[in-house]
Parts: C-alpha cells; structure tokens; sequence
C-alpha cells in the first residue's frame, strides 16, 4: 500500500463510544479532503465470502468468449451483464478521447429489495433496476454474488454513516437519500492471454476517470495496476493489503461537498511491455450511490459567505446517466464539470 493511502479501521466506529465514532469520522475526513481514497480494515466482510466471490468470478471470466457474449445487456443505459474486452473507454467519462480499455467486466445490480410494485421501482425497471443477467455457469454464481452484494452493500452504508459524522451532519444524515439506490457490483478481469496482443502506446487496462456517485467499496487482488493521482498531481501505485478493502469518493459526493472532498483520478495500467506470459488482476467495486430521484445540493457544513456553492442541484440519477454515456458510447461525457481543479495528463 502506497504511505499516500491511509489505513482506518472501522472497529470503534461500529463498537466504540460518541467519541471514538468521533475520531474515525475526523480521519476519514482528513483522507478525503486530502488525497481521496483510503484503505479500510475490520470493514465486517469475512474472508471466507471475499476468496468465494473471487473463485466466482475467476470461474465466469474462464468461459469461452462466445459464452459469455450470451449476457451482453440490451442498451448501454442497462447496468447489467457483461462486457467484453475493449467494449469501453473510461477517459471519455472526463470528455478526452481515448483508446479502448483492456478489461473485460460483469455488472449486476439490486435485486432482492426491488418490488416491482412499488412505484419507485417500477419507473427505471428498464434501467436503474433492469433485471440482472445471470449466467447458467458458474453454478452457484447467483447465490455467492448477492451475499457478497449484501455485505458490500452493509460496508457502504456503514461508511455514509461515517461520512455523516465526518461532515458534522450528525449520525443517519445520508440514510434517507441512499436507502432506495440504483447501487451497481462490477467485477473487472485483467487479464493477458496468450492471444492478447501488447498495450498499444498510451493504452491503458482502465482509463484515468474519476468514479461517478457516492462511493466505491473495492475488493481488488494485491497485484501491481491500480495508480491514482496524488495532491502533487503525479501518479502514485496503490497494493491494497490482504483482506483490506479500498474505499474511494465518486464526483457525486464530491459534488455534495463541494469540493471539500476529493473525487481522485486513477486508472490501471498495463503490465510493463515485453514482460511476456500471463498477467491476471481482478476487482470488484461496490459503487454506492444515491436515491435516483434524490435532488443533490451542496451541504451546509460546506459552504459559506467565502466559499459558496459551486454547483447548482441536481438528481442523483440524471448524473448518474451523464458520467455512464460516454464511455460506453465512446464519445466525450458531458458530465465533466466536478473534475474540480485537477489536471494531469490522461493518455
């Protein structure tokens, strides 16, 4: 793990008084107004779920090509199933072009708690709460997964409720704005086969963006690959430990602080060139996100006569739908405005 990634144990804010709660949202605070991602322990995933959920997805991205196409979702705008090896660019999330990325991913989404008969769910059952695509293999796959989605699901709450204290908002703050969400688990395989021709020059296993909604729980092999950018504006490599997850804020959350937290660029990039045989990473995010319907305006504790809002109200759904677009269209997002002040050179 890079020293720029702090290390932060869950432990005494899910067991510990008003004022340990206290100190875990003060360092939270610290690593998101700072750098923007940190690495947690004692997060209440156990191991034994983690290396399941792995051996699952490990046994899909082995299908043969032709078998996995099968579960290639309708329309981009369908979180759901999968997608194939240089299907998206992730840079054009930022508005630059760029070269497709080199991962292959499965996605799926709430279902257990979607009714469709509730009017809620109803309105995006094409969309934000689109029927999951469920492989016949691996057998098992299903029941795995939504467990594994489920524990997730609990750590991401867990955090909005450190969020809420860190950003002096009081416990529970976020409840009534995430309890519904669109949120998404994708599973990233990168990997080099035998087949697999050398990145071309600039290209990258995933293109520098900055994630989309709230936050991101990511469970992701101790493989050199993933690199953000630092508050130096250079690239710095991030090893998670064994059995940490990462945790990162997507520009929604940024958004929601006006900036006071960072949404921090970072991509993966390809094993070095000539390095020759297999090469094998994989991922799995959690993107937590808000209500769809939920107006997001800039939080009081984050503004004031010298530093009013930078950014006017907005759905959480309809910036949602903004960041997805362009990479799986690949053309340029629209949605670039809370890239905030960074610059770095995304090749």
């Amino acid at each position: 793990m890079s020293d720029l990634v702090p290390t932060i144990d869950l432990g005494p804010f899910r067991r510990g008084d008003a004022g340990a709660r206290a100190a875990v949202g003060a360092a939270v605070d610290a690593a998101c107004s700072t750098v923007g991602f940190l690495q947690i322990v004692d997060h209440g995933i156990p191991q034994a779920l983690i290396d399941e959920t792995l051996a699952m997805m490990t046994a899909f991205f082995d299908l043969p090509e032709d078998e996995k196409l099968r579960y290639v979702p309708p329309t981009p705008e369908v979180n759901r199933g999968y997608a194939r090896l240089g299907s998206e660019a992730l840079a054009y999330s930022l508005g630059v072009d760029a070269k497709p990325d080199l991962f292959e991913a499965f996605n799926i989404g709430a279902e257990v708690e979607v009714d469709p008969s509730d009017p809620y769910y109803a309105a995006e059952l094409h969309r934000f709460f689109a029927a999951n695509l469920w492989p016949s293999r691996p057998e098992g796959m299903r029941d795995v997964w939504l467990r594994y989605w489920a524990a997730a699901r609990g750590v991401g709450d867990l955090m909005m409720d450190v969020c809420a204290v860190a950003l002096g908002l009081g416990d529970g703050a976020f409840r009534p704005a995430v309890d519904r969400a669109p949120h998404v688990m994708r599973a990233n395989n990168y990997e080099r086969r035998s087949d697999t021709p050398e990145a071309e020059p600039g290209q990258m296993r995933m293109g520098a963006h900055s994630d989309y909604g709230s936050l991101t729980i990511l469970l992701a092999d101790p493989v050199p690959g993933l690199q953000i950018v630092g508050p130096d504006g250079a690239w710095h490599d991030v090893i998670p430990a064994p059995g940490a997850l990462l945790v990162n804020l997507g520009d929604l959350l940024a958004e929601w602080t006006n900036d006071r937290w960072r949404s921090t660029l970072h991509r993966v990039v390809p094993p070095p060139a000539g390095s020759g045989g297999a090469f094998r990473r994989r991922s799995i995010a959690f993107f937590y996100e808000a209500n769809y319907d939920h107006l997001v305006e800039v939080l009081p504790t984050c503004t004031s006569d010298a530093n009013p809002a930078k950014y006017p109200p907005v759905t959480a759904g309809d910036h949602l739908i903004a960041k997805l677009m362009g990479p799986r269209t690949l053309t340029r997002s629209q949605a670039t405005q809370s890239v905030g002040d960074r610059e770095v050179a995304i090749g």
